[in-house]
């Protein structure tokens, strides 16, 4: 039996996709990231700007709507999108 509940603005994800930084390639819109491996994250917005995340530990979410995770800049692994 599954329940589900509609989706609102607040609600978390129901999906996820594995993030592969690229400078180039935009990743489906999100509602948060995980971030499995330490380290600083650059994610870019809607208008093209960009701004990094600097230590980030290893099993955090971070509740953040990006476009786009660059590589340049970013050392955290195994990035998850929750969409």
């Amino acid at each position: 039996m599954t329940l589900r509940k509609p989706m609102t603005a607040d609600s978390s994800g129901g999906r996820f996709m594995a993030v592969t930084p690229s400078d180039d390639a935009p990743i489906e819109e999100c509602r948060a990231l995980y971030v499995g491996g330490a380290g600083d994250l650059v994610l870019e917005d809607d208008a093209g700007s960009a701004v990094a995340f600097a230590g980030v530990p290893a099993g955090t979410v971070l509740p953040v709507r990006t476009r786009k995770v660059r590589a340049s800049g970013t050392t955290a692994s195994a990035i998850v999108a929750l969409l």
